[in-house]
């Protein structure tokens, strides 16, 4: 095989905030494997939060890059173990396997969906993130894309009162994403009022690590509750079962497709929703997600929608939020 490495600098529509950070940029590693000549890409963003940074990715993947070109490659799932035995980062593992999985179906000449035994007829619709500011910037936010399904980031002292002036303006789903940033106390308090503000479910509304506090949560919220930041890695899912009503899963953060479908499996043998979510990240990897559509309950695909410039086409999601796949192999990119 052989690899390139390219960042790309992802401008965004607005200023992106959430609870524990705000951005007008978002930083962004590109990996290209090539075989045959066929080529398959691959993306992870750069995560400050996981202290990930495009530079760090780049580091560690050139580390290896003699090996990864030697490599017999004949499965995305062989490389992959490959990948997690050398020791990277889950998202530099991300990047090289979205790839692999890219180039792997169009060795094979098919999109992965169809790989997997999968049909694209049936779906779940995406919802627009709709990132914290001021109430009247959110709402512009929401009239400038209107669409059936929000998420909106909260973290504040005033969440409830934010959700009854969005509201004002909007008979779309909402789903609240806290980001970490609330108590179990709290969740529990403001869940009926966002209830019956028209709030399907809450995600992951107390720290990471908060196992004692979401169990209360668990068995007094009158709202579903969907665990990120709490579900990284598949070894994650069968703890989250107890204390959460379903799972939402980052490619960038478990390392890839290939793990990301042993949780979808896994997930919904333990009867939790089955959620995947992206990052601000360009349609490189918004054209990975959709190859699991089929398999999910939710879906949280909107990331390139957030940018003022993409760096590729595949996977396009319509202004009435339809998803058409383009007729190409693997995940059906094509680099701008």
């Amino acid at each position: 095989m052989h690899i390139e490495l390219k960042k790309y600098i992802l401008p965004l529509k607005h200023t992106f905030s959430i609870s524990r950070e705000s951005h007008d940029f978002q930083n962004t590693l590109i990996v290209a494997l090539s075989l045959d000549g066929k080529t398959g890409y691959g993306e992870a963003t750069s995560n400050p939060y996981y202290k990930i940074s495009v530079e760090s990715m780049m580091e560690e993947i050139t580390s290896i890059k003699n090996e990864i070109e030697d490599f017999d490659f004949t499965s995305p799932e062989i490389f992959h173990a490959f990948l997690v035995n050398r020791k990277l980062s889950n998202f530099a593992i991300c990047a090289l396997d979205l790839a692999a999985h890219d180039l792997y179906g169009r060795l094979k000449g098919k999109p992965l969906y169809e790989i997997w035994g999968t049909s694209k007829e049936n779906y779940p619709i995406t919802n627009y993130t709709i990132g914290l500011d001021t109430i009247d910037k959110m709402v512009l936010k929401m009239k400038e894309v209107p669409w059936p399904i929000y998420k909106v980031k909260l973290g504040t002292d005033d969440d409830v009162a934010i959700v009854k002036a969005l509201r004002k303006h909007s008979d779309a789903i909402f789903r609240i994403d806290a980001n970490c940033a609330w108590t179990a106390k709290e969740t529990i308090f403001n869940a009926p009022f966002l209830k019956d503000l028209g709030v399907e479910f809450l995600e992951q509304p107390l720290k990471a690590d908060d196992w004692e506090g979401m169990e209360k949560v668990m068995h007094q919220s009158v709202l579903p509750v969907i665990a990120d930041e709490s579900c990284i890695v598949a070894s994650d899912v069968e703890k989250c079962a107890l204390h959460f009503t379903g799972i939402n899963i980052k490619l960038t953060k478990c390392g890839g497709l290939t793990p990301a479908l042993q949780m979808i499996k896994e997930g919904k043998e333990l009867g939790l929703k089955v959620m995947v979510g992206c990052m601000t990240e360009s349609t490189v990897g918004i054209s990975a997600i959709a190859q699991l559509l089929p398999q999910l309950d939710y879906v949280d695909m909107d990331g390139a929608m957030l940018l003022s410039n993409d760096i590729a086409k595949g996977v396009q999601i319509t202004s009435n939020a339809e998803v058409i796949f383009p007729e190409l192999a693997g995940s059906g990119i094509t680099l701008l």
